[in-house]
C-alpha cells in the first residue's frame, strides 16, 4: 500500500541546524518565518508539518544548541576536578565558543530572547528558566566545592554562582558587540582573581 502524502523532500536535521543559526544570530523576535524558510530551504507548510510552528521550532533549535555549541558549561561542571577549575573552564570554554569566527557570536540562550513582545512571553520564560537552571547548576558545583574543601566553609555559593553567571552572560553580550577572544580572556582573568581565598 502506498503511504499517504508526499515524503519529506528535505533533510530535517540540516534544516533544524540552519534554523538554530538564524535564531542564534537574529533572536526569536528578530527572526521571521520567511527568514527561517529561506535558510532552511523549505516552504512554510513544510516547516509547520515538520516542526509545528515557529515557537516549537525555536524550542527544538535551543535543544540542539544545548547539545552542540551550548554544552560547555555542563561539561566543565561535570568533568573538572575542582570547583575553581570548573568555573574557569566554564568561562574560558564558552568565551572561545562565543568568539568562534564561523558561528554567530555570543550565547543563543542569553541573546535569542533578549527582546520580546507580550505575545512571546512563553519564549522569554523558557529562556529565563534555562538561564536560572545554569545558575543553579553552578551553585550545586560550588556547594560540592565547599564539601570537598575547594572553597572555604561558609562561602555564599548562591551569591558566587550569580556573580560567575553574570560574568558568563556578560561575556556573551561583549562577544556579540565585537569583543575579541583576547578581550574576553582579560575579563576572565580578572573574574578569576575574585575567587574566594
Amino acid at each position: 500500500m502506498q503511504p499517504r502524502g508526499r515524503p519529506r523532500a528535505f533533510d530535517r536535521a540540516a534544516a533544524l541546524n540552519r534554523a538554530m543559526e538564524v535564531f542564534w544570530e537574529h533572536g526569536y523576535e528578530g527572526t521571521s518565518l520567511t527568514d527561517l524558510t529561506t535558510a532552511m530551504g523549505i516552504a512554510s507548510p513544510s516547516l509547520y508539518a515538520a516542526f509545528g510552528g515557529k515557537e516549537a521550532l525555536f524550542r527544538e533549535a535551543v535543544e540542539l544548541y544545548g547539545a552542540t555549541y551550548g554544552g560547555y558549561t555542563e561539561r566543565a561542571l561535570r568533568e573538572e576536578p575542582t570547583a575553581r577549575a570548573s568555573i574557569e573552564a566554564v568561562l574560558r570554554d564558552n568565551a572561545a565558543a562565543y568568539t568562534a569566527p564561523e558561528l554567530p557570536h555570543g550565547c543563543m540562550i542569553v541573546l535569542a530572547g533578549s527582546t520580546y513582545t507580550t505575545r512571546n512571553t512563553a519564549v522569554r520564560d523558557f529562556l529565563v528558566t534555562m538561564r536560572k537552571g545554569n545558575t543553579e547548576e553552578i551553585r550545586r558545583r560550588l556547594d560540592r566545592g565547599v564539601t570537598e574543601g575547594d572553597l572555604p566553609a561558609g562561602t555564599d555559593t548562591a551569591a558566587l554562582a550569580r556573580f560567575y553567571t553574570s560574568v558568563l552572560y556578560g561575556l556573551s553580550i561583549q562577544a556579540r558587540d565585537g569583543a575579541t577572544a583576547d578581550d574576553l580572556t582579560a575579563a576572565i582573568d580578572l573574574a578569576m582573581a575574585a575567587w574566594p581565598a
